[in-house]
């Protein structure tokens, strides 16, 4: 562990590289648990939060700094998987988060920890509080469960800010519904072809309606592969392969701003002009394996969907939509919001892109979360 002092003035950086339960050190060196705590200057606080996603580096979180400046601790915290979400584990990710959790009440004596679920970390985020009160995550057929699972420390509370509500349901709202081989990533059912001028935008409503459902059962005829091509590649010896998803830039409402209508830019998503994006070989789920479909994107199988998660959440919850956001949208927030189990939830609006990068927007976020932990924690 080192410390030192951030871009900020009067913020305290802190890097911690630590063990998991279920991972030891690296032989190059590094750590499974990796982060940065920061802290005002003389402070210690007594309320921290902690941020985490599925495969983003959140060491680093634009809301870092702003916390620590109004005295709210803040780890931006790291699992195993940073960078490598093909190979992510749902078990022993939530191992990992409560290593950073354990580590706020230990070694900073934290009184209260608040889960900050930003952007696709929101049901990360609830899928550790779930796990934490009602013990129900299970590990991947065939493998043990996670070391420490059962063990994990809940928070006391949790901020879903611009969140999705969950892998599987922001990947089939984006995936590309035209597409009829998945091995072919040009080719396309141009009845259903979000691109092709004469069918919109805007959408006509039985198109939308169409396209949806072509999108969900996109989704379950990969998980139909991915079952058929697990049985034949383990009973050839492998433990696994390899395969990507084309074209996940084509959620209708991307393109046409008057499907939910928001502040949003039309034809705009976050790589870019939709068209264009959905024709490059950046994208959510680009990188897969079988296992990893199964845990992370399928609808049939992940347990990486938000609301069996919320449904287990009873401590104070921050709802927060960005109004700009071109992928993130008021009825996620809102489908957010009504699943906790929490009496004491709060669901808001901000006029601001996906980060918050507006002229003053993230001073306003931190405003927002600093005000509402002080009536509940300090």
């Amino acid at each position: 562990m080192s410390g030192g002092s951030g871009t900020t003035p009067g913020v305290i950086r802190e890097f911690i590289g630590v063990d998991s339960p279920s991972a030891r050190r690296a032989g190059s060196g590094g750590h499974p648990c990796q982060g940065i705590y920061y802290r005002g200057v003389g402070r210690k606080p007594k309320v921290a939060m902690i941020a985490t996603h599925y495969q983003v580096d959140f060491s680093e979180h634009y809301l870092a700094d702003y916390m620590a400046t109004r005295g709210v601790g803040f780890l931006g915290w790291n699992t195993r998987f940073r960078g490598f979400e093909s190979s992510f584990l749902l078990d022993h990710a939530l191992v990992d988060i409560g290593v950073g959790v354990r580590w706020l009440r230990e070694v900073q004596n934290v009184e209260a920890v608040v889960l900050l679920g930003n952007s696709g970390g929101g049901s990360l985020m609830a899928a550790y509080q779930a796990q934490a009160v009602d013990p129900h995550v299970t590990p991947m057929d065939g493998m043990r469960p996670a070391a420490g699972l059962g063990e994990l420390e809940a928070a006391d509370g949790y901020v879903a800010s611009a969140a999705h509500p969950g892998r599987p349901e922001v990947l089939t709202a984006w995936m590309d519904g035209a597409v009829v081989d998945e091995a072919d990533p040009v080719a396309t059912d141009p009845d259903l072809d979000l691109f092709e001028g004469g069918n919109g935008p805007p959408y006509p409503a039985d198109f939308v309606e169409r396209y949806r459902a072509a999108q969900v059962a996109r989704n379950h005829a990969i998980t139909d592969w991915v079952e058929r091509e697990f049985t034949r590649v383990r009973a050839a010896g492998f433990s696994d392969r390899p395969f990507t998803v084309h074209r996940t830039w084509a959620d209708p409402r991307m393109v046409d701003p008057t499907i939910e209508p928001t502040k949003r830019p039309p034809n705009t998503c976050y790589a870019g002009q939709p068209a264009r994006a959905n024709r490059s070989a950046r994208g959510i789920a680009a990188a897969c394996t079988l296992r990893s479909w199964l845990g992370m994107w399928s609808l049939r199988h992940a347990q990486t969907s938000a609301e069996p998660h919320l449904a287990r959440i009873d401590v104070p919850a921050l709802v927060i939509n960005a109004e700009q956001d071109t992928g993130v949208f008021p009825s996620d927030a809102r489908r957010i919001h009504d699943a906790l189990a929490s009496t004491d939830r709060t669901l808001c609006a901000i006029d601001s892109d996906h980060y918050f990068t507006t002229p003053g927007a993230r001073s306003e976020q931190a405003d927002l979360i600093a005000k509402w932990i002080a009536k509940r924690f300090r």
